[in-house]
C-alpha cells in the first residue's frame, strides 16, 4: 500500500509539472516538462543520498573515529534487520537528524553535532531508530524525490511568471498562466507536506519498536523541537523543501496545520505515550513544557574539520569521556 501511495503521489506531481508546462508553453511545453520530470526522477533516484549529504556538508564517520555513535547505529540496524547504513555527522549547532538513500542497501543516517550535544544516549538511540524506521519504510527516497520535483515546479512557475504571462494577450491564456504560477507551487507544497506528516507518525512508531524506548524518543523530540525553533538552520533557509527531511522541522512551525512539514510535536509525543503504555514501559513520561531548551553553541566531542571551540562532552564521546 505504501508503494502504491508513493507511486500515485509521484505521478500526481509529474502530471502537475506537465500541466504547468502546457499552460506556459502549450503541447511543446508539456512534453519538455515531461522529459525534465523523468530526468529529475531518474537522477534523484540514483543520487538522492549524495545530493542531501553534500547540501549539508556532512562528513562520514566510522568505528575508528566515532566508535560509540557508529556502534549505537550498528546495534539498532541489527535489531531492525537492516544493512548497516553509512553514518555521517554534520558540524552544526542546529539540533536535527535525517536519513537518506534510495534503498536500505544504500542508506545513510546523519546527525548534527548540536543534536549529539543536547541528548542523552537513550534519546540519541530513539532518534536514530526513528531514522532507521524511515529507511525500513523506504521513505527516504520518496521524500527526496518529492522535494526535488516540488522545487522544480516552483522554479517553472517563476519562469512562467516572467516569460509566459506577457507573451499572449488573450485574457483566458493570461488568466490560466497566472493561476498556474500561483496554484501549482501551492499544490506541490500540499502534497509534499501531506507525505511528510503521515510518514513521521509511522517512523515514530517504528522507531519506538526498534529502540524499545518510546519515551526516550518523546523526550528527544521535545528537546529537538525547542532547539530547532531557536537555532538557525542555514540549509533550510536556502532550500525550504529540505525541512521535510528532518526528524523535527528545520525552522519554527506551528501545530498540525496544512502548511506544516511535520505533525505537531505535542501530538507525536502523545502518540509515543500511548505506544509506551501498550508496550508496558514504566519510565516516567517527559513533560514537554519542562524540557530545558538547548544552549546555543554547545557542541559534542566528535571529530571536527573546522576550528576547535570550547564545548562540553557529548553523550556519545568517541574518546570515552562522555
Amino acid at each position: 500500500m505504501n508503494m502504491l501511495k508513493t507511486t500515485m503521489l509521484l505521478a500526481a506531481l509529474t502530471a502537475l509539472f506537465m500541466a504547468l508546462g502546457f499552460t506556459i508553453g502549450g503541447t511543446g511545453g508539456a512534453m519538455v516538462a515531461l522529459v525534465v520530470a523523468a530526468g529529475m526522477n531518474l537522477f534523484t533516484f540514483w543520487n538522492a543520498d549524495s545530493i542531501v549529504l553534500r547540501m549539508h556538508g556532512a562528513r562520514e564517520v566510522d568505528a575508528r573515529n566515532c566508535p560509540e555513535f557508529v556502534g549505537l547505529v550498528a546495534g539498532l540496524a541489527r535489531r531492525a534487520n537492516l544493512p548497516m547504513p553509512r553514518v555521517y555527522i554534520i558540524d552544526s549547532d542546529h539540533p536535527n537528524a535525517f536519513a537518506t538513500g534510495r534503498n536500505p542497501k544504500n542508506a545513510a543516517v546523519a546527525a548534527t553535532t548540536g543534536l549529539l550535544a543536547i541528548l542523552d544516549r537513550d534519546e540519541i538511540e530513539g532518534v536514530m531508530a526513528h531514522e532507521l524506521a524511515h529507511v525500513r519504510n523506504r521513505d527516504t527516497l520518496i521524500m527526496t524525490m518529492t522535494a526535488t520535483i516540488a522545487g522544480a515546479i516552483s522554479m517553472l512557475a517563476n519562469f512562467g511568471m516572467f516569460f509566459g504571462a506577457g507573451r499572449d494577450r488573450d485574457g483566458g491564456q493570461v488568466l490560466a498562466t497566472i493561476l498556474a504560477v500561483f496554484v501549482a507551487p501551492f499544490a506541490a507544497m500540499i502534497v509534499q507536506m501531506a507525505i511528510s506528516r503521515s510518514r513521521e507518525y509511522q517512523a515514530d512508531h517504528g522507531g519506538a519498536e526498534i529502540s524499545g524506548k518510546p519515551r526516550a524518543l518523546a523526550s528527544a523530540l521535545a528537546k529537538l523541537a525547542r532547539g530547532a525553533a531557536h537555532i538557525p538552520n542555514p540549509v533550510v533557509e536556502r532550500n525550504p523543501a529540505a525541512a521535510a527531511l528532518y526528524i523535527v522541522p528545520g525552522m519554527k512551525r506551528g501545530g498540525d496545520s496544512l502548511f506544516s512539514t511535520h505533525p505537531a510535536t505535542e501530538n507525536r509525543i502523545a502518540q509515543l505515550e500511548m505506544i509506551a503504555n501498550d508496550m508496558g514501559v514504566l519510565t516516567a513520561s517527559p513533560d514537554f513544557a519542562a524540557v530545558s531548551a538547548p544552549r546555543s553553541g554547545a557542541l559534542p566531542s566528535v571529530p571536527r574539520t573546522g576550528p576547535r571551540t570550547k564545548r562540553r562532552a557529548s553523550a556519545l564521546d568517541p574518546h570515552g569521556r562522555g
